[in-house]
């Protein structure tokens, strides 16, 4: 069952909530999305507004009846900010690939939904880790 052709920006905000936690309305801007992860916790012991994390985020961009994804991977650091850094710990990136690989699965269902194509922005060429389909 398709939800409509050509989804409102509210309709498409609406179905990406569905998917989890990793939407970050407040990052969202006019046709386009912003989504993240925090898949592994830098250390444990810090306090929690003081913690940092390992993970991706990603930003999706709207085109028509097309979306385009652009994912990086990095440090979600104690200010709150992204920053794209190479992680040299394979258990961390395989936590990493495997939250994005089920969030990358999980959107194509959505975007399939919402009868509109996914496709990668010409950066994903460098992107780190093997992105499955």
């Amino acid at each position: 069952m398709t939800l409509s052709l050509n989804p409102t920006q509210g309709k498409l905000l609406k179905r990406f909530a569905q998917i989890g936690p990793y939407i970050r309305e407040q990052q969202c801007k006019d046709s386009q999305f912003f989504f993240d992860c925090l898949a592994v916790c830098v250390n444990k012991k810090a306090a929690p507004e003081k913690r940092e994390f390992w993970g991706w985020w990603m930003e999706l961009k709207r085109n028509n009846e097309q979306l385009v994804y652009y994912y990086q991977v990095g440090l979600f650091d104690k200010n709150g900010d992204w920053i794209n850094q190479t992680i040299n710990k394979s258990d961390v990136t395989e936590s990493i690939n495997e939250t994005l690989i089920r969030f990358h699965g999980f959107l194509q269902t959505a975007v399939s939904e919402l009868e509109m194509s996914l496709s990668p922005d010409e950066k994903m060429n460098k992107f780190p880790l093997p992105l499955k389909p």
